[in-house]
């Protein structure tokens, strides 16, 4: 078995767990190549040897590459799309941080977790992505998410005006914040805190989340994510964030957006113990009586 780790370079947390994950890849005869940033910041921050192959970029890890490990949270997972691509290498969350919802593997099962990939106890979760197409180039080749495509004002500026079409076909003009359009996975994050659906994993949907709109009979909506939904911005200021996940750039109202679905998908390793309603109800409590 051979796998490439990734954390992000400064999260401490993760120094006594990347020391156990690393004995126990070593304990099973495991190959191990390790993010070069996060080496980097290894080598000033722990006691873990040095002398690791490592990467930098999706093609150093595309071919020969079992599993990649995360070590952090959510956010630390979905740095790993940009990594993974197409290549279709499956994404094993060790969750180190607070929620873990995508990270759901926990610490304290880092040890059972690499028995499980030895031994095939395990599941691979297909989650789609959505693809954010522009009149310019702004993301390069990782013009994609896994959680959302995000719209939004860019400073303390009045609200901006998204119109919005499904096909060409007019939808709505959304007076807000911003717009948010999810992927099923990303049903549980930004979109859920503004007040958005959970929607099961392969139920093929988009959500469409107006942040903070105008008009308060607006509200989510769910649509086939065989829909390309194009957008228009306006608004007073000359410029707004566009961001995928966690990656954002400035554009202006010059610039063209479509939304769809990615022609691939990410891959994400759920162990035998887990599924997705449970998660739900451990992660987020649903359904659950909190009262005492």
């Amino acid at each position: 078995m051979n796998v490439a780790i990734y954390g992000r370079s400064g999260s401490a947390s993760v120094v006594p767990f990347m020391d156990i994950l690393l004995t126990e890849l070593s304990r099973v005869g495991a190959g191990v190549k390790i993010y070069q940033p996060f080496l980097n910041y290894l080598k000033h921050h722990s006691g873990v040897k040095t002398n690791y192959p490592t990467f930098s970029t999706h093609d150093e890890i595309r071919e020969g590459t079992d599993f990649l490990f995360t070590l952090g949270g959510d956010g630390t997972l979905l740095d790993t799309v940009s990594l993974v691509r197409d290549s279709k290498i499956p994404i094993v969350g060790i969750n180190t941080g607070r929620l873990g919802f995508l990270a759901s593997i926990s610490k304290e099962s880092i040890a059972g977790c690499v028995d499980c990939l030895i031994q095939g106890r395990y599941d691979l979760d297909p989650r789609s992505l959505i693809r954010l197409e522009t009149s310019k180039s702004l993301f390069g080749e990782v013009n994609y998410a896994l959680n959302e495509i995000t719209i939004h004002k860019k400073d303390s500026s009045s609200m901006i005006i998204i119109h919005t079409y499904l096909n060409g076909e007019y939808l709505n003009s959304y007076w807000a914040d911003g717009l948010i359009i999810a992927t099923p996975t990303g049903s549980t994050g930004y979109s859920l805190s503004c007040g958005g659906p959970i929607i099961v994993p392969q139920s093929e949907n988009f959500v469409i989340t107006p942040i903070a709109p105008h008009n308060l009979n607006v509200r989510p909506i769910v649509v086939s994510d065989k829909y390309v939904i194009s957008l228009e911005v306006e608004g007073r200021s000359q410029y707004f964030l566009a961001s995928l996940d966690s990656r954002s750039v400035t554009i202006d109202s010059s610039i063209q957006l479509a939304a769809r679905k990615e022609d691939f998908m990410a891959y994400i390793v759920r162990l035998h113990n887990e599924n997705f309603l449970g998660t739900l109800r451990n992660k987020l409590m649903w359904g659950l009586d909190v009262r005492n």
